[in-house]
């Protein structure tokens, strides 16, 4: 019997741009794309993870399967000398993962001046700078053979909220918008663009929660009772840029142990 499938679900020779990779979910991420086979810029903002990330790689996968970039993602000039620098390098582009993230204080209760500059510098980091590399990376995503892939990693505060987050919870709801207006104007030109929403995840963002309090909130919220893992993240992202996955289009995912539709 002939086979069914004909789709690929290998992404190996894949050039893919990883940011906010020194670290958790990012780090995971470009990790998994490097098992896979595929050829990873690790961006960041600080140079001394993007080095320990990028010779973590190379050890395991030699010195083509990795290269460090040092960038504030909030600065569009700084965006632009990245991309410029992973084309030189890496030749094109094919998988865009915007991960990079913060999370500042943000209360309505807040002094002004704080308040002002957490919200501006948050959306700069969380949602400008999506919009921004994809703009920036389009021509060459327009040339991936099979068609580019773009990912946004969002959360689900864009579902669901904390107090005091406010720039942050806007954020993610704007990415999640975002992502939908993309893969309606994109999809057009053979690209996809999907979003994941992240819940409660051991990461660097999380880890100043004391375990007690992360188990207790596991118990009451979570239906599989625990924190997710960064690499639980990194396969839904890696699935989603699969050839096998290029019907998949606007699609907002949570990763969340099944957070979002616990009602008691």
């Amino acid at each position: 019997m002939a086979r069914l499938s004909s789709l690929s679900r290998s992404v190996a020779g894949k050039r893919v741009i990883v940011t906010g990779a020194a670290s958790g979910m990012g780090r995971a991420t470009a990790h998994l794309f490097a098992d896979e086979g595929a050829r990873v810029a690790v961006v960041d903002i600080g140079a001394e993870g993007v080095v320990a990330v990028v010779d973590e790689i190379r050890t395991t996968h030699g010195a083509d399967a990795a290269f460090g970039f040092v960038t504030d993602v909030g600065s569009h000039d700084a965006l632009k000398e990245m991309v410029a620098g992973v084309i030189d390098t890496l030749g094109g582009i094919d998988v865009l993962i915007n991960n990079a993230g913060i999370s500042l204080i943000n209360s309505a209760f807040q002094e002004e001046a704080e308040y002002e500059t957490n919200w501006a510098r948050t959306l700069d980091v969380n949602l400008t700078a999506h919009s921004r590399l994809v703009r920036l990376c389009l021509p060459f995503l327009r040339a991936a053979p099979g068609g580019g892939r773009v990912v946004n990693i969002a959360s689900t505060e864009a579902i669901v909220t904390t107090a005091g987050l406010a720039a942050y919870a806007a954020t993610k709801a704007g990415v999640v918008g975002l992502t939908k207006s993309l893969a309606v104007e994109l999809g057009r030109v053979g690209l996809t663009v999907n979003c994941i929403c992240p819940g409660p995840i051991n990461t660097g963002m999380t880890a100043g929660i004391a375990d007690e309090s992360k188990e207790t909130y596991a118990r009451r919220r979570v239906p599989l009772r625990r924190y997710g893992e960064p690499e639980e993240v990194a396969h839904m992202t890696v699935s989603l840029c699969m050839p096998a996955s290029s019907f998949v289009n606007g699609a907002i995912i949570p990763v969340d142990g099944g957070m979002t539709i616990r009602h008691t």
